[in-house]
C-alpha cells in the first residue's frame, strides 16, 4: 500500500521520522479500526477526540496528515483546517494537509473545503480503502512518494 523509500524508522528532530497520520474523530472503535490498518504499513497514528485535542496536536509533534471529522465536539474539521491555515499564513507548508470526513457532502460544505485547500473530502461511513488511496495520495503529492522527516521544530 504505501510503498515508498524511508530513513530508519526512529530518529530526525522530534525523534521520529515515521509518516504520523492524526486520527481526529470522537469514535474510539473507528480509531482502533484505521490503527490496525495502518501501524502495520510503519504508519504511526495519533488520535485526537475533539478538535481542540486535534490542533494541540498538531501544534506539538510533527503530524504529515491530518484525517479530520467535520462534525466533532468543540471545533469540527474544517474549524481546524481554518485555524492551522491562520496559525501557518506566512508558511502554509508547516500544516499539515488535511482529509475531512463528513456525512452529508453538501455543496456548501465541498465549496468551504477547496476555498481552504482540503486535500479530500470523503462521505461517512468512510470505506478504509477509500481513506489508504487518499493517505497514499497525500505521500506521493506532499512528500514524493518518500517517508517525510519530521517538520522543523517551532521558534
Amino acid at each position: 500500500m504505501f510503498q515508498a523509500t524511508h530513513p530508519s524508522r526512529s530518529g530526525g528532530p522530534g525523534g521520529n521520522s515515521r509518516f504520523t497520520v492524526l486520527l481526529a474523530n470522537d469514535q474510539e472503535v473507528w480509531h482502533d479500526n484505521v490503527r490496525r490498518l495502518l501501524e502495520p504499513q510503519g504508519v504511526v497514528t495519533v488520535s485526537a477526540k475533539s478538535g481542540r485535542e486535534a490542533l494541540d496536536l498538531i501544534e506539538s509533534r510533527p503530524i504529515h496528515v491530518a484525517v479530520l471529522d467535520a462534525q466533532m465536539p468543540q471545533l469540527g474539521g474544517l474549524q481546524v483546517v481554518r485555524m492551522l491555515r491562520e496559525l501557518h499564513k506566512a508558511e502554509p507548508q508547516k500544516a499539515p494537509p488535511a482529509i475531512l470526513l463528513a456525512h452529508d457532502l453538501t455543496s456548501h460544505l465541498l465549496r468551504e473545503a477547496l476555498m481552504m485547500h482540503v486535500f479530500s473530502v470523503l462521505s461517512k461511513p468512510v470505506d478504509l480503502n477509500v481513506l489508504l488511496d487518499a493517505l497514499a495520495r497525500v505521500m506521493r503529492r506532499h512528500y514524493e512518494s518518500r517517508w517525510p522527516t519530521s517538520r522543523p521544530e517551532k521558534d
